[in-house]
């Protein structure tokens, strides 16, 4: 005889077999009996796995009689029965053997004999004897004391060069779900990462062993068995009691606290005379992305390089310490972990918190503020009698470029080369500066630092802040007068001057006179006219100042007072 008991207050039937029962299922075995009769209605397209003996299950269940008459329901209970299958049993015989098999989702209408169920005596006033019982069951889960974390990688980039390691920190997008497909909870929903800690106890331990190993921009599916997951708490009303869970999971970034900035040089130019150091300023341009390499900032779209000063806490402490040793036309890739980029809190919209960067830059230039011409003679002729200095006339040659190449001007686009006179704040400082002291023929390469030529504010065609590069070639030179002056003696002037001057010795000098005795002066190597102006002009000009009556004669009187009042030998002519 059976010895069966019903218990409304648990999740499923409940059964104390005696010996009875095991002859009952060996004459079942032996087709003595009738057998547990599994009408599979629905079977889902994908089963990975059926019910074995020894599994554990969790599944909804309608208990009724053939007539249709219900008297058990986990519906009605509003949570459904959860225990292992053929081993201790908690269920009745037949209904344990007809879940075997089953995959998750799969819908079936068990039907059970009264020898498989409650036989002979019932269940109380609720199962009458020699019920056949029937049992409508959707099996929601599915799972082994044995399973271990179950991981299938979706897809992984073939470039991967660090993966999460304990201690790491990681961001990562997921969709969590149940495995009857359920979603219950997802960060793309969210618009935003999950952040934390790997190994430090933030996780359900079955994450925290799926995400180990994964590179930035790799694709997992996680499978977390309930007892490294939730197991019989669940969580809220999102993930019930014993539910085994599946994410699938998208790794953003991944970094540790005690991680450094990452430089990786990628090009650099040959021969790099300089590099930079704290306190130079610096022009370079740059594109700034995550580590799934989406980009969140670029210099280049904005067409328009990043000017700071190095070391001195204008950008990020990261790029500070990146920008360090640089030359000028390197590549270089940086990594920033969080605490030395922007930190938990992010920036704006633009970044989020906890965010590796990764900078893609180029060195344009870099400057220091103490900096002076820098001039490298490339060709000097072997004989060099005249040098160029302040208030000479010169004619010269030069192309113009940035550090990095970038050609900005050159006397080649005009019909003839440039003629100026130095010193006169006609060109910019540094150029000035680099004319000055060569020979004829000599050509000069000068770098000249922003502060000594467009400065700040650039020019047309010239960016800010920008060093300029001069490739310099010296065609012509006349040497001048210095400032203020439009004829100098280069000899001792003749004493007495007036006679020498009066050349028709007519006591008065018209301007035809004083041109012609000027000029001899010039011709004669004793005495030169402002290489600038036209010397008819100076001529004119240096006439009227002697001039003093304006009849149109110079006569000994107003030279002699002219010469006092200037209070000059008559060494020089003064505009």
């Amino acid at each position: 005889r059976f010895l069966l008991s019903f218990s409304p207050h648990r999740n499923a039937l409940s059964l104390r077999p005696t010996l009875t029962v095991l002859l009952t299922l060996i004459q079942v075995a032996c087709g003595q009996l009738e057998d547990v009769i599994i009408d599979r209605y629905f079977i889902p397209t994908h089963c990975s796995r059926e019910v074995q003996v020894g599994d554990y299950v969790r599944y909804q269940y309608n208990g009724t009689f053939k007539d249709g008459r219900k008297f058990d329901s986990s519906l009605d209970k509003d949570f459904p029965f959860v225990g292992q299958v053929g081993v201790e049993s908690k269920v009745i015989p037949g209904l344990d053997k007809g879940v075997q098999g089953m995959c998750v989702n799969e819908r079936r209408k068990i039907t059970i004999p009264p020898h498989l169920a409650y036989g002979v005596l019932g269940a109380g006033l609720v199962i009458p004897p020699d019920a056949t019982l029937v049992f409508d069951v959707l099996l929601l889960d599915l799972w082994n004391k044995e399973d271990k974390v179950q991981i299938r990688i979706l897809h992984k980039q073939q470039n991967c060069k660090r993966t999460v390691m304990p201690s790491d920190f990681v961001r990562y997008h997921y969709n969590g779900s149940l495995l009857v497909g359920n979603l219950f909870d997802s960060s793309n929903l969210r618009n935003s990462t999950y952040d934390t800690y790997v190994g430090q106890g933030s996780l359900i331990k079955g994450m925290d062993e799926g995400l180990l190993g994964m590179c930035v921009g790799e694709r997992r599916s996680i499978i977390i068995p309930p007892f490294l997951a939730y197991d019989d708490k669940g969580y809220g009303t999102k993930v019930p009691p014993y539910a085994t869970l599946i994410f699938d999971v998208l790794l953003v970034d991944v970094f540790n606290v005690k991680d450094d900035v990452k430089v990786e040089v990628q090009k650099i130019p040959q021969p790099c005379r300089r590099r930079t150091v704290v306190g130079d300023f610096i022009r370079y341009h740059y594109n700034g992305s995550f580590q799934d390499g989406t980009v969140f900032d670029s210099s280049y779209s904005r067409n328009s390089t990043y000017n700071t000063f190095i070391g001195m806490g204008y950008v990020i402490a990261g790029i500070d310490k990146a920008l360090q040793g640089v030359c000028v036309g390197e590549w270089r890739r940086v990594t920033v972990p969080p605490h030395l980029a922007y930190g938990e809190n992010g920036s704006g919209e633009l970044i989020p918190g906890s965010a590796v960067l990764i900078f893609d830059l180029h060195i344009i230039d870099f400057h220091n503020p103490k900096d002076q011409v820098d001039i490298k003679v490339i060709y000097k002729p072997a004989e060099c009698n005249l040098i160029s200095a302040a208030n000479d006339l010169i004619m010269y040659r030069y192309n113009c470029s940035l550090l990095d190449g970038t050609r900005l001007y050159s006397s080649d686009d005009y019909p003839e080369p440039p003629r100026v006179t130095l010193g006169q704040g006609k060109l910019i400082a540094g150029l000035d500066e680099g004319l000055q002291g060569m020979c004829v023929l000599e050509r000069r390469e000068i770098t000249v630092p922003p502060h000594l030529a467009h400065g700040t504010n650039g020019a047309s065609g010239v960016p800010s802040n920008a060093v300029l590069l001069f490739e310099l070639e010296l065609l012509q030179l006349q040497k001048g007068v210095p400032e203020g002056f439009l004829f100098i003696w280069l000899q001792d002037s003749p004493e007495p001057l007036f006679p020498a001057m009066d050349m028709n010795q007519d006591q008065e000098v018209p301007l035809e006179e004083f041109s012609a005795f000027i000029k001899l002066q010039v011709a004669e190597g004793r005495g030169r006219l402002h290489p600038g102006i036209d010397s008819d002009v100076i001529l004119g000009d240096m006439f009227k100042k002697q001039d003093r009556n304006a009849d149109g004669k110079i006569t000994e009187d107003e030279l002699n007072i002219n010469v006092n009042e200037d209070n000059e030998v008559p060494k020089h002519e003064e505009l």
